[in-house]
């Protein structure tokens, strides 16, 4: 208790004093340094000029990218529309530092530094996406990346302003459906269209800002993608599941045999049950002016997809191919003040409530299982006024979510989840020297409240209180290069799933069991940032190391229960330890025509203390290439590596090495910045197939096959 105690000062006597620091320094800014205070939320994401993918803005606080304390990536423009997939984990999967889940095409979340599920807040204009994705890996989010302007990942401190969960970091993705700024144009459009071979996906989407006058802005947006199942390279099955099911096919007479275990051996070139439609339909309304704005959007989401068969490969296993039927509601509303004079020089506020619901449905169209939630999300934010080398931003937060699952498969109770939140963060530019400092203190309520006949579950509330804190500082020894350390320690309470799970889940193939008695998982983690840039060259480094305690982790317990494995949810202490590294150097200039070359690399390293590898933990991957462009063409190859992951958790399977090589062709036929921009890529051209360690459906459902894809944008 002392020592736990003892921590928590110790963080915020280290806040203060950055605080306090901060005042003293005011009078000392140099006239020289480059300005990285704050700027107006409304401007940060505008929508009618370009963005630099130099600046970070999801915290309402102006950060160059080189400034930033922790691993940052930013993608917008062409760099996004290039890698746009059905799915935001799949969309941010060539990122340094981030995997997918891979649960099929469509329902792929992503997984940043080995973590996922819970340690990973997905954001949509800075609110939480409100739907069940947190839950199953083959729960695919309410976040459409074909209509995102801006996506951004966060670390280090500035997560700290989203909440205690997000362990991981922080994904955002901005949409713009709540205008924030006036158009020049009375109509301002953007459109996406597109098409790839290997799911035959034919995709569209379209916004329209208008300026109504007097300061009104009104926003219209929808979009639409179908797609078939997907085309694979070689078998469905993993090697050694192959192996089991020719075993299970000679071993058992025909007459005997439920399952198909020799066509379910044989089964290649398609991966079954993965096709979708998805569609969505939003408008908004928005008042700008010189004081602030007000403003509120409305969107529906609706998708239909299947989630990859899990074919059987011995006695006793079901072959469940469910669709999954996902509808969310959902209200935003943002309002921002800009007093005139005082310490604050922003007021903002930011609200969103979903009424969502997806029903499991069986081959022949039936409900197996339906999830609901319903939930709500606020945040008010200050943002001091700069003094000096001074700026901040401090703010509450509260969420509030009502889950139920009815059905077959209802592995978890009745359950309600309220947080309350307090959250800072302070920044100090002195010269070329940066301080940075953030804190949270989260209160969070988890009830279970479970139906009559539902005696399995436990009944009865949790509360737990959650202290986090990070402080870092940053030096500039050349122009463009700084060289950084951040150090936090933070504490995340256990979730609903974690706590009240009891029952067979499909999604993951297993039979979980929550510990009711779970304690706060913390972790003490420390960051060494290296990054910079000149004329013709541009190098970043981050490595990482985290200790957690109480890491809450899935523990395989080797008993069966309605023919699948145990799981048992666990707490042990933890290491997670790695690195990203990217470069890009200038090779020659020629006339119009520029050549560069990228490279990257990333790995990640967990040990959970007793139990060994922590489990589905990406392996080493390097990626290179060329990227020759002018101001009407780019042409880009690269080649991606990922080792062999054989260091697995128990119950675990090794996942082999591949290799993909991709290009793409990008042509504006009016220049660069220009209304229209062309694009075709061929991905995974020599067709190999390639599972992802981080799935938990890696050896039944390996990634997409040789897959051609054309789009085209249009900006007016």
């Amino acid at each position: 208790m002392f020592k736990h105690n003892l921590s928590h000062r110790c963080l915020l006597a280290a806040w203060l004093v950055v605080i306090a620091s901060g005042a003293k320094a005011q009078d000392h800014q140099d006239g020289a340094t480059r300005d990285t205070g704050t700027i107006d939320h409304s401007s940060a994401q505008d929508t009618y000029h370009n963005k630099s993918d130099e600046i970070v803005v999801t915290a309402l606080l102006r950060t160059e990218r080189i400034d930033s304390l922790s691993s940052v990536a930013v993608l917008t423009g062409q760099e996004l529309t290039a890698v746009l997939r059905p799915s935001i984990g799949d969309t941010l999967s060539h990122v340094p530092g981030i995997s997918s889940t891979s649960f099929g095409p469509t329902a792929s979340r992503p997984v940043l530094r080995g973590l996922q599920g819970e340690r990973v807040r997905l954001l949509t204009n800075g609110i939480g996406s409100i739907d069940v994705s947190n839950t199953s890996a083959d729960h695919a989010p309410v976040i459409n990346p074909l209509l995102a302007e801006r996506i951004e990942v966060l670390r280090g401190p500035q997560a700290l302003l989203f909440g205690s969960s997000a362990t991981g970091g922080v994904v955002n993705v901005v949409d713009g459906r709540i205008p924030n700024a006036i158009p020049d144009e009375v109509v301002h459009l953007s459109a996406l269209a597109g098409y790839a071979t290997a799911a035959q996906e034919r995709n569209a989407s379209a916004a329209a800002d208008i300026n109504l006058g007097d300061g009104f802005v009104a926003h219209f947006d929808g979009s639409y993608l179908k797609s078939r199942d997907v085309r694979i390279a070689g078998f469905a099955l993993a090697p050694a599941l192959r192996l089991e099911a020719i075993a299970s096919s000679l071993l058992l007479a025909p007459a005997n045999s439920v399952a198909d275990f020799a066509g379910n051996a044989a089964a290649q070139g398609v991966l079954r049950n993965t096709a979708a439609r998805t569609w969505t339909a939003a408008g908004g309304l928005a008042y700008i002016n010189d004081g602030g704005s007000l403003g509120v959007a409305y969107s529906q989401f609706d998708s239909l997809y299947g989630v990859p068969i899990r074919l059987a490969t011995r006695p006793g296993q079901s072959e469940e191919a469910p669709r999954l039927q996902q509808h969310q509601n959902r209200v935003d509303a943002r309002a921002e003040i800009k007093p005139n004079s005082g310490p604050v020089e922003l007021i903002a506020f930011r609200f969103g409530y979903a009424n969502y619901v997806h029903a499991e449905l069986e081959p022949d169209g039936a409900v197996a299982t339906t999830f609901f939630n319903k939930g709500m999300e606020g945040r008010l934010e200050l943002r001091q006024a700069k003094s000096g080398a001074w700026s901040g931003i401090s703010g509450i937060q509260f969420v509030r979510r009502d889950f139920d699952v009815q059905g077959d498969e209802a592995f978890l109770p009745r359950n309600s989840t309220s947080q309350f939140g307090l959250f800072s963060k302070q920044q100090i530019d002195i010269g070329a020297l940066r301080f940075e400092s953030g804190a949270r203190w989260e209160h969070a309520l988890i009830s279970a409240a479970p139906y009559q006949d539902q005696t399995q579950f436990f009944i009865g509330d949790r509360t737990f209180d959650a202290w986090s804190g990070a402080f870092g500082t940053s030096y500039e020894f050349a122009p463009e290069w700084r060289l950084g350390v951040n150090l936090s320690r933070t504490e995340r309470a256990p979730a609903a799933e974690e706590l009240f799970a009891s029952g067979p889940h499909a999604g993951t193939a297993s039979y979980e069991i929550g510990d009711t008695l779970l304690g706060k998982e913390s972790a003490w983690s420390l960051e060494a940032i290296f990054r910079g840039k000149a004329p013709g060259y541009s190098f970043e480094l981050s490595a990482f190391h985290s200790w957690f305690g109480n890491f809450i982790y899935e523990q395989g317990m080797g008993a069966v229960i309605d023919g699948l494995p145990v799981f048992q949810i666990s707490q042990a202490d933890a290491r997670l330890y790695g690195f990203e590294v990217e470069a890009k150097a200038t090779v020659f200039r020629v006339d119009r025509w520029t050549l560069e070359a990228e490279g990257m690399a990333d790995y990640v390293h967990a040990t959970i203390a007793g139990a060994g590898a922590a489990p589905r933990i990406p392996p080493l991957r390097m990626q290179g290439g060329l990227y020759l462009f002018s101001s009407h063409m780019d042409l880009r190859g690269e080649i991606e590596h990922s080792i062999a992951q054989k260091r697995i958790a128990r119950f675990e399977t090794p996942t082999p090495a591949y290799t993909m090589v991709n290009c793409e062709i990008g042509w504006r036929p009016w220049g660069r910045d220009r209304p229209l921009s062309l694009l075709v890529s061929a991905n995974n051209i020599l067709n190999v197939a390639a599972r992802r360690h981080a799935s938990f459906a890696k050896d039944y459902a390996p990634l997409a096959g040789r897959d051609i894809r054309f789009s085209a944008r249009l900006t007016l």
